[in-house]
């Protein structure tokens, strides 16, 4: 018995591109976030680790919302490798620092596929983006300010550990409104 494949599109428009790239990104992204989150329980923070940890499943998840919507779309989906990972720090603030920034450059990217979306018409992809806008507006929210809690800290991490037990950061729950993850979100 042979399964009948569907007509999966083997040539791709640029904002499909973009998106492809995007995988890598929010991949190269959690692999970086599991970096820091293993610094951080090394040395007994493990609310900076869970943290961390969690911010890795939330770009993971990220990823798999991006592939199930070009698996929707009967666009050919390649799972890419990821890009460099960082794993020597000399001092907290330094891996929030490289969060922060992180969420900036992810930002730049999401912007730059909305832009290509509507360059292109492609008003489902251009939908489909607005989700992550928003979702970038909280992820570089929480990172300047978890930056700012840090260096208010003086040094002093059980601060920091205090204020993320106390704090609703990053973790509010299922968003009701987010895309469909391949495989279903973790």
């Amino acid at each position: 018995m042979t399964i009948a494949a569907k007509n999966i599109q083997r040539t791709t428009s640029d904002f499909q591109t973009l998106l492809q790239d995007q995988v890598r990104n929010e991949f190269t992204a959690a692999q970086q976030y599991i970096a820091l989150a293993v610094w951080f329980d090394a040395r007994d923070l493990p609310q900076l680790a869970r943290h961390f940890y969690q911010q890795s499943l939330e770009e993971r998840n990220h990823a798999m919302m991006i592939v199930r919507y070009l698996l929707d779309k009967d666009v050919e989906v390649t799972i890419p490798d990821v890009g460099p990972v960082r794993n020597s720090f000399s001092e907290p603030r330094a891996l929030i620092a490289l969060a922060l920034e992180q969420e900036r450059a992810v930002t730049d990217q999401i912007v730059a596929l909305a832009k290509a979306a509507r360059a292109e018409d492609d008003y489902i992809g251009e939908q489909f983006m607005q989700w992550f806008l928003k979702e970038q507006v909280e992820e570089v929210s929480q990172m300047s300010t978890l930056l700012n809690v840090v260096e208010r800290s003086n040094g002093n991490l059980f601060d920091v550990e205090n204020y993320l037990a106390r704090e609703t950061v990053g973790d509010a729950g299922t968003d009701p409104t987010a895309p469909p993850a391949a495989g279903g979100a973790l």
